[in-house]
């Protein structure tokens, strides 16, 4: 499908450029990072947020198809070596806990919980949206637990509509609040959660259903 072709409304109620968001580096290579204790989720929370301050971005984001490096910091990803997964299948928006959140396109909610434990995705919605003929999905991880409280499977939300918000520690999944946004083609039976995380040896296949998603955050031009 050609993303572009879609009249997007953006997820985080505006598009991020270059004026509002900051690009952020998890990867293995990013000296500062080595330095921070991830497993203390206020040190996380202080690494990434003095880097929006110090340079006036309202946002931080990145992270699709990444090799990261922080989710050493939980075992929900520290299987064995083979198995470990590492590499990020969405893009993550950091911004303040509180900040509104909207719908993309016309769609309906397709599932939801609270997917809970150190690391986790926390309070997550995936929404189900039919366009062209195509079937697929959004996902939205890293939420507030009462915004799962008034949803029921099949509702209706339209685009542009704000219906849930980026959540707090330790509620989010104990992460800097931030959104994790994802699109998949097929949720494989699963309900109220999907991987975000792949390991580098079922890369082929989640990069295949989970396309880029940046179009729908406005990061053409960032």
């Amino acid at each position: 499908m050609n993303w572009n072709k879609l009249s997007i409304f953006p997820v985080m109620g505006e598009p991020l450029s270059a004026q509002n968001a900051l690009p952020l580096d998890f990867t293995a290579g990013n000296a500062g990072l080595r330095a921070v204790d991830l497993s203390d989720t206020s040190s996380f929370d202080a690494f990434v947020f003095q880097q929006l301050h110090s340079t006036g971005k309202n946002y931080g984001h990145g992270g699709y198809l990444e090799k990261r490096d922080i989710y050493r910091r939980s075992e929900v990803f520290a299987t064995a070596q083979e198995d470990f997964r590492n590499i990020h299948l969405g893009i993550d928006i950091w911004t303040a806990a509180g900040s509104p959140i909207f719908a993309p396109l016309d769609g309906k909610v397709h599932s939801f919980q609270d997917n809970e434990g150190f690391g986790n995705y926390g309070p997550t919605i995936i929404l189900e949206h039919q366009v062209e003929g195509q079937l697929f999905y959004s996902l939205y991880g890293h939420l507030r637990r009462e915004d799962l409280q008034s949803l029921e499977a099949g509702q209706v939300v339209r685009a542009g509509k704000s219906f849930c918000r980026v959540g707090p520690y330790p509620e989010n999944g104990d992460w800097p609040p931030h959104l994790h946004f994802q699109l998949i083609w097929d949720l494989e039976g699963k309900w109220g959660d999907y991987p975000g995380v792949a390991a580098e040896k079922e890369l082929n296949f989640y990069a295949q259903n989970c396309p880029d998603p940046r179009v729908f955050l406005g990061l053409n031009e960032c």
